[in-house]
């Protein structure tokens, strides 16, 4: 199983941000991989797990926000479309910018 976590939190305030951080660093060390900004996920063994999972983040969730949760089976998982579109690249691959020293 997979436990998806979808979260729009408040950026607006120092607090919120703090709380934003923590939040995002919680799933991080809990074992989430990021899919996409604010879309995280991570394996479960079975239901008992993935039930103890969300009974840890309803634990740790930030005071204000959306968090929106989801279990899917592996099999439902993987029939995820991938659609890729235009690749926005901040990293150059070429040579442009190499310096020899």
């Amino acid at each position: 199983m997979r436990v998806l976590v979808f979260f729009d939190l408040p950026i607006t305030t120092s607090e919120n941000r703090r709380a934003y951080t923590r939040f995002r660093k919680f799933l991080l060390k809990s074992g989430f991989m990021m899919l996409q900004e604010s879309v995280y996920c991570k394996l479960a063994l079975n239901s008992t797990a993935a039930n103890a999972i969300i009974n840890n983040i309803h634990k740790n969730k930030p005071e204000e926000g959306l968090i929106q949760l989801l279990t899917v089976t592996e099999k439902q998982y993987a029939k995820m479309d991938i659609i890729v579109g235009d690749i926005k690249k901040e990293v150059l691959d070429s040579d442009e910018r190499l310096v020899i020293l």
